[in-house]
């Protein structure tokens, strides 16, 4: 799928909820400041033309400032001002975007233009094997899911 077709897919399924205005360039490059790594393009695209954020399985991913918030989080790059791990378990460039719930986290890699996703899990992270693109659409088809996430956990 061209990261055209995800743009429209999510801006289709915005038309149906209520999401967040798009957010402005400059919240993004603010992001970006904090975090020292630009944002994947179709993220970025997605946060600048579909909304800030609210995107994506259930009630939807970070936004950047003045976006989506999840729970006590109120955008990715507050999540990310102290370090992304202060134990070291996290890699620098990895952004947690959505709280699955249960210490679940998934992750975007900034390092990586396509935004190839981790999981966090009990201290445990591990690719999940898919960029972005393909997250989003299999959230947003309900194959890819908290339990599937789990399952996908390497073993020790």
């Amino acid at each position: 799928m061209t990261d055209d077709e995800v743009v429209e897919a999510l801006r289709i399924a915005a038309r149906a909820g209520t999401l967040p205005p798009p957010a402005t360039p400059e919240a993004v490059a603010a992001a970006e400041e904090v975090i020292g790594f630009p944002l994947p393009p179709l993220l970025r695209r997605l946060y600048v033309e579909v909304a800030n954020g609210g995107f994506g399985p259930n009630e939807g991913i970070l936004g950047v400032r003045g976006g989506a918030a999840q729970g006590n989080f109120a955008d990715i790059a507050e999540l990310y001002q102290d370090g992304p791990d202060p134990s070291g378990r996290i890699p620098a460039g990895l952004v947690l975007i959505y709280d699955w719930g249960c210490t679940i986290w998934s992750l975007v890699d900034f390092r990586d233009p396509a935004g190839v996703m981790w999981c966090n899990h009990e201290g445990e992270c591990w690719s999940q094997g898919v960029n972005l693109a393909e997250w989003l659409m299999g959230t947003l088809a309900g194959t890819l899911t908290a339990e599937a996430l789990l399952e996908s956990q390497p073993t020790s």
